[in-house]
């Protein structure tokens, strides 16, 4: 990813605002922050149906409030070891307008913390070096404390694309 394009995708989390809304939640020991706007709600976990075929990180699906809703484990998009759920694993609810729809999808977590405002000061684009993840799937990076916050660019993760063929495929 060049260095326009992480550029490009950090001005468009923040914007012109100096602080932003987020729901924390951890996975593999990380602290991640997704926008509180896209979030429609947290839930205990919940029966999952495979879906055979499917990518790896979009394996299941759930039902949400009587509509069927794929599950991710974003983890496994970060190529991170998937782990066991605990008492605290939850899933969160997001709406993300994907091709000019609006879609539902939820995220397992190891557990959710808090809903907290980000200052834009301490933030920076993720840098395009050393990274162990893909830098696209990264929209920044926040410093609070000794620990970085990382905010996912849910849009590269969940976005369909075209393979070489020019057929559409979903994310790995």
């Amino acid at each position: 990813m060049s260095e326009a394009a992480r550029k490009i995708d950090y001005d468009a989390i923040w914007g012109e605002e100096e602080d932003l809304s987020v729901l924390t939640f951890n996975l593999n020991g990380e602290t991640f922050a997704i926008e509180a706007i896209v979030v429609q709600e947290i839930l205990d976990l919940l029966p999952e149906t495979h879906v055979p075929g499917s990518k790896p990180f979009v394996s299941s699906v759930i039902n949400f409030r009587g509509k069927v809703i794929p599950l991710a484990d974003i983890r496994l998009a970060f190529g991170m070891d998937a782990t066991d759920t605990t008492i605290d694993s939850r899933i969160i609810v997001i709406e993300l307008d994907l091709d000019d729809e609006p879609t539902l999808i939820g995220i397992r977590t190891d557990k959710v913390n808090e809903v907290t405002m980000l200052p834009r000061l301490a933030s920076e684009a993720p840098p395009s070096v050393g990274m162990r993840w893909r830098a696209d799937y990264i929209s920044c990076l926040v410093k609070r404390g000794g620990e970085f916050i990382i905010v996912p660019n849910l849009h590269a993760i969940f976005s369909s694309r075209k393979d070489r063929a020019g057929t559409t495929q979903a994310p790995n």
